[in-house]
């Protein structure tokens, strides 16, 4: 019986080791199957875009278009309509720039240094796509004749540069707060007020009567693309000038009695 008693730690050990063993066969393999569906997935986006591209350059307009924005505009609670203008208001200048400004402010001040320098890159890259983009397409914005507008802007349609925005950078905010912060109600709070600008922001711009549904559609596909950059550019600094940052002092541990 003792003999049994005193082989039982030794099976435990055994056991352990051939679990981590086969953890560490069957981990890269699980890996790179993640690898080569987001690599799919990164590639399925980049044609959809292209392709989208070409059928906004090659076509005046889609019936499709008009058909989703008049169904939205028929919500005609006043409730519906302050929430979209709201979602709206971030992205427009000065106050996308002041929102920008303070919170790198904030994440510099917070000893994160090199976050810093990254939520730079992430405010500045989609705008200067989308600038680039919309120049090449021209594609003119929603017009009263066809639906309605409630402020007439005078810069081209194609790709939103709200939704391009928010995705690439509201987004990389949700992905600094995740990874960052600690499980917490404020951290619970940053990810549904950030999730829920990102995810009804190209309803409010159709709402708005100031894009289409294939600007914001557009839009949507060229900002996860340039979400992905942010992140990689992220990644591939921090591992080469991490600068020093504050980390949570873990709690002592109590001795067992």
């Amino acid at each position: 019986m003792a003999e049994q008693a005193s082989d039982k730690p030794i099976k435990d050990m055994k056991g352990a080791a051939e679990h981590a063993a086969q953890a560490e066969v069957t981990s890269p393999p699980k890996r790179e199957r993640r690898t080569y569906l987001f690599e799919l997935g990164l590639l399925a986006v980049v044609g959809a875009f292209t392709t989208l591209t070409f059928l906004v350059k090659t076509t005046p307009s889609f019936p499709i278009d008009v058909q989703i924005t008049r169904a939205l505009q028929s919500l005609r609670s006043p409730f519906f309509s302050g929430l979209m203008d709201a979602i709206s208001w971030p992205g427009f200048s000065p106050q996308c720039y002041i929102i920008s400004a303070l919170i790198l402010i904030a994440v510099y001040l917070f000893g994160f240094h090199w976050e810093a320098v990254a939520t730079l890159f992430a405010t500045l890259l989609p705008p200067i796509i989308n600038v680039i983009i919309k120049e090449t397409i021209q594609r003119p914005r929603p017009t009263i004749d066809l639906v309605e507008v409630f402020h007439i802007l005078d810069s081209y349609s194609f790709p939103s540069g709200h939704v391009m925005f928010y995705v690439g950078f509201f987004g990389f905010m949700w992905f600094l707060v995740y990874t960052l912060l600690k499980r917490s109600w404020l951290r619970t709070a940053l990810l549904v007020l950030l999730g829920t600008f990102i995810a009804l922001v190209g309803a409010s711009r159709i709402y708005l009567g100031q894009h289409w549904a294939s600007d914001v559609l557009g839009a949507y596909l060229l900002g996860s693309l340039t979400l992905v950059v942010n992140i990689w550019f992220y990644r591939w600094g921090k591992q080469r000038f991490f600068v020093r940052q504050p980390v949570a002092p873990e709690k002592p541990k109590t001795a067992e009695r």
